[in-house]
């Protein structure tokens, strides 16, 4: 089943949670570390657009790819409030084709992990080699095999936030990597009665299922994808720490560098 279609309308509540703008400032300082402080920026698996927005805010241009239209719908009601010149696409990252190249690739939120294939893997950090411009960045995270195994799998979360509730099973596939989770919503919408008093509505909650597939990967997996893809592994650091990813780590942020449009093409970080 399609990921985030009915989800959509009530992901920025369930995530409200998430630091965007720390994760956003410290993107844009280490894209400053690689001389980056303008230009074209890709935001691979943008969803909403929240960090779209941030980036946007610090005066990139951005693109913004996602493959659900329905998350695509809001991204663009933030671009109509926030007036930022930012072009979305809906592609699968899979397919991704752009008009030109770029000078950063970010992607957040474990939006890798839905590459549930190697190979699929490979393909997409191929499409961003091939996107970003000679020396550009790729910078990503991805929650890892450990935090499926230890931490979510075989486990159910729910909140209730008045407006909309949820109930998340997760279930872990260990042999193959995959973690299923299937998400139960209660939206609360507004409903004509259906008693015969014309004009009168309601108040009702709706319920939907949607159903996602994650793979859980290990560091050396994705460093391993990223060479074979062309790319040049720079560094990783544990999300939360920021300090050497462990055995433990939960979700790792991963800088990779382009390679293979000429001679020249190394991009060195900026003396502090």
């Amino acid at each position: 089943m399609e990921a985030y279609t009915s989800f959509a309308a009530v992901y920025d509540t369930f995530m409200d949670n998430v630091p965007y703008k720390e994760w956003g400032k410290h993107i844009y300082r280490t894209l400053c570390e690689y001389g980056l402080k303008d230009g074209i920026i890709l935001d691979l698996g943008c969803g909403t657009g929240t960090m779209t927005e941030i980036l946007a805010g610090y005066g990139f241009d951005m693109i913004g790819v996602d493959s659900s239209g329905e998350m695509l719908e809001l991204a663009v009601e933030k671009r109509i409030r926030s007036g930022h010149d930012i072009l979305y696409l809906q592609q699968d990252m899979r397919e991704l084709e752009l008009y030109g190249t770029v000078r950063a690739v970010v992607s957040v939120c474990d939006s890798v992990n839905y590459i549930t294939d190697q190979e699929d893997l490979e393909l997409v950090f191929r499409l961003v080699n091939n996107y970003l411009d000679p020396g550009g960045i790729f910078l990503f995270d991805f929650n890892t095999d450990y935090k499926y195994r230890k931490v979510m799998g075989d486990c159910t979360i729910a909140e209730d936030r008045g407006e909309c509730s949820f109930i998340w099973d997760n279930y872990y596939y260990e042999e193959e990597q995959i973690n299923e989770y299937d998400l139960t919503l209660f939206i609360r919408e507004q409903s004509s009665r259906d008693d015969g008093c014309l004009g009168e509505t309601e108040m009702l909650y709706r319920k939907y299922k949607e159903t996602h597939y994650q793979r859980g990967y290990t560091l050396e997996e994705i460093k391993r994808i990223l060479i074979s893809a062309g790319l040049i592994f720079e560094a990783a650091y544990d999300a939360d720490t920021k300090g050497n990813p462990q055995d433990t780590s939960g979700r790792i942020c991963v800088i990779a560098r382009e390679s293979g449009k000429g001679k020249d093409s190394r991009m060195f970080k900026e003396e502090k």
